[in-house]
């Protein structure tokens, strides 16, 4: 049977990236790449919001993608599995940059003024650079995927059952584990390229979280894993608030780690105890989300560009109109390019349709 929860959690969470890019794009905590802050508040204190979902949102993304990856590979080849990993994931990441993506990174450059004095010939490399943008998550996904066949063709199953015995004590106990994994690996200057942290909760999905009876485990105890969330992540936001979230002095922290693990943790518990549903809005949010999630920055970034930094409108309009580009304009561009012959292969990874004799 279909595990619902598994695509709710899926589609949430990329509504919650959409929802934590908006205020992002203008957060007043001095945090770079962006347009920054845009009201004359002395503290904007609703940018909160990014320090409760930052530590865990792309934490959970990958432990559901460790899940889905052994669902998948229960019922098809490993030739099968690579060639819809690279379809998906490598396709959108390298070839839609050079015939799409490359406006996100236009308007990322355009937004850090960094290269308003570069040859054109550098303008275009920076641009196509920084056309990666969000698809650094597909990008270190499909890495992962190669990393797991390896993996499968070595343990063959033995470190995957003994993982199904995995009880609260276990599950607890591996977040010293993942505490360790955020110290290593991770990339210099770009601090998105988390391979430890990110590697080893993919591997958790795959290896601990896939088995029924740790979601089990997971559902008994959710209210315990929602309390130590809860405390972690009050205990991470006034310690940290007003500092730089996304820095190495603070995402390599006990506090940081245990939170987006905890959170994430609590979330599958809860969404497998309450969430294991499907409905008409489920599935709809269900099949947009990829779309939504390689659309919404694109969309936020043209109203930041064009609307805020020019100052066209109060700060709470260029807010809404970024909140409405963000799912608006993601569920439109989805929609189009979708339909594109060639376009819905390189942007959204979609399978090419076989022409068939009538």
């Amino acid at each position: 049977m279909r595990k619902y929860y598994l695509d709710n959690v899926r589609w949430f969470t990329v509504v919650i990236v959409v929802l934590y890019h908006v205020l992002y794009m203008y957060n007043g905590e001095g945090i770079q790449g962006v347009v920054g802050k845009i009201t004359d508040l002395d503290v904007q204190y609703y940018d909160v919001f990014q320090y409760i979902v930052y530590p865990w949102i792309m934490v959970l993304l990958f432990m559901v993608s460790g899940i889905s990856s052994r669902l998948y590979l229960e019922k098809h080849s490993h030739k099968e599995f690579l060639a819809g990993r690279t379809r998906k994931l490598l396709v959108p990441s390298t070839i839609g940059i050079l015939v799409f993506h490359f406006i996100q990174g236009y308007l990322n450059i355009t937004i850090s003024g960094v290269v308003d004095h570069m040859p054109p010939v550098m303008k275009v490399i920076v641009c196509l650079a920084c056309g990666i943008s969000i698809l650094w998550y597909i990008q270190v996904l499909w890495v992962f995927s190669l990393v797991l066949v390896l993996i499968r063709k070595v343990e063959k199953d033995r470190l995957y059952k003994l993982c199904g015995k995995a009880g609260l004590p276990v599950l607890i106990a591996l977040s010293l584990v993942a505490f360790g994994a955020a110290q290593i690996l991770n990339t210099p200057v770009i601090v998105l390229y988390r391979f430890g942290l990110y590697g080893f909760v993919f591997l958790l999905g795959y290896f601990v979280l896939s088995h029924d009876e740790v979601v089990e485990v997971l559902k008994k105890w959710f209210p315990l894993f929602l309390l130590a969330a809860a405390g972690l992540g009050t205990a991470f936001c006034l310690n940290y608030f007003g500092q730089n979230y996304a820095g190495e002095s603070v995402n390599r922290t006990i506090l940081f780690v245990a939170y987006g693990y905890f959170a994430s943790l609590a979330i599958i518990g809860g969404m497998a105890k309450y969430g294991d549903v499907s409905n008409a809005f489920t599935q709809w949010m269900s099949k947009r989300s990829f779309g939504l999630y390689v659309f919404h920055y694109l969309c936020i970034s043209v109203v930041a560009v064009y609307v805020a930094m020019p100052g066209l409108v109060p700060p709470l309009v260029s807010y809404l109109l970024s909140l409405i580009a963000g799912f608006g304009g993601a569920y439109l561009l989805n929609a189009v390019i979708s339909r594109i012959p060639f376009f819905r292969w390189a942007v959204l990874g979609i399978k090419k349709e076989r022409k068939t004799n009538a």
